[in-house]
C-alpha cells in the first residue's frame, strides 16, 4: 500500500519540509524489514530486474552497493556479472563537487568508503566510462510515485547525471526499490528526473 501524501504543496518551504519527513519516513521503513525479508526481496528484484536487462542486451550496467537498508543489489551484481555483463560503480567526482565518475567493478576491485560513508571503487582513471556510454543507469532512491517520480537523498547526484539522458538515449535510468518506498504522489522539484523503469521485488512499473 503506498504511503499517503498530501496532493498539494503550496510553497518551496512546504516542498522541502514534506521531503524531509518523508526520507525519513521511508528510510524506517525499509530499515524495518527483517533480514529474511531482505534476502528474499532483493532475490525476487534481481530475478525480473535481470530478465529485462538480458532481454535488452545490454553490455555495461552501472549500479551502487547498498546501504541504509536499500534493496541489495548483490544478487544482481552476481547475476550480471554471470553473464558477463560489464558492472560500473559510481564514486564521487575528485574535483567536480556533486558530480558523479563511473568505474568498473569487478571481485578484484579496490574499494575504499567515501566521507558519506558510501563504499565505491578507488579512483582509476583507466575504468573510467562516461554516462552517455553506459547502457543502463539503475537508480537508488528513497521514494517513488505512481508516475514515476524519484525522489532520493537530496544530493542531486544521479538527477545531475541523468539530466540529459533521453537527448541521446543513452544511459537509460532504472529504479531499484523495496515496494514499501511507493508513494502516491511526490513533492517534486523542477530539477528532478522522472524514470521510465522501476523494478521493485513485486512490480516492473513502466512509465
Amino acid at each position: 500500500m503506498p504511503l499517503q501524501l498530501p496532493s498539494t504543496f503550496s510553497s518551496t518551504a512546504d516542498t522541502q519540509a514534506t521531503r524531509k519527513a518523508l526520507r525519513l519516513q521511508v528510510r524506517q521503513a525499509r530499515r524495518a524489514l527483517s533480514e529474511e525479508q531482505q534476502v528474499a526481496f532483493s532475490q525476487l528484484a534481481a530475478k525480473h530486474t535481470l530478465k529485462t536487462l538480458l532481454s535488452r542486451k545490454v553490455k555495461c550496467v552501472a549500479l551502487y552497493l547498498s546501504n541504509d537498508g536499500e534493496l541489495d543489489t548483490q544478487p544482481l551484481i552476481e547475476g550480471l556479472w554471470q553473464n558477463g555483463i560489464d558492472i560500473y560503480l559510481p564514486r564521487l567526482h575528485p574535483f567536480s563537487a556533486g558530480n558523479l565518475l563511473f568505474l568498473r567493478y569487478d571481485r578484484g576491485t579496490k574499494l575504499v568508503k567515501s566521507h558519506l560513508g558510501i563504499w565505491e571503487p578507488k579512483l582509476d582513471i583507466t575504468q573510467m566510462l562516461l554516462p552517455y556510454q553506459i547502457d543502463v543507469v539503475i537508480t537508488p532512491l528513497v521514494a517513488f510515485d505512481k508516475q514515476g517520480n524519484r525522489m532520493g537523498m537530496g544530493g542531486g547526484f544521479y538527477d545531475r547525471t541523468l539530466a540529459n539522458w533521453h537527448h541521446k538515449g543513452k544511459p537509460l535510468p532504472i529504479g531499484y526499490a523495496h515496494d514499501c518506498q511507493q508513494v502516491d504522489s511526490l513533492p517534486c522539484e523542477h530539477w528532478d528526473v522522472p524514470l521510465p523503469f522501476i523494478f521493485t521485488p513485486s512490480h516492473c512499473y513502466k512509465f
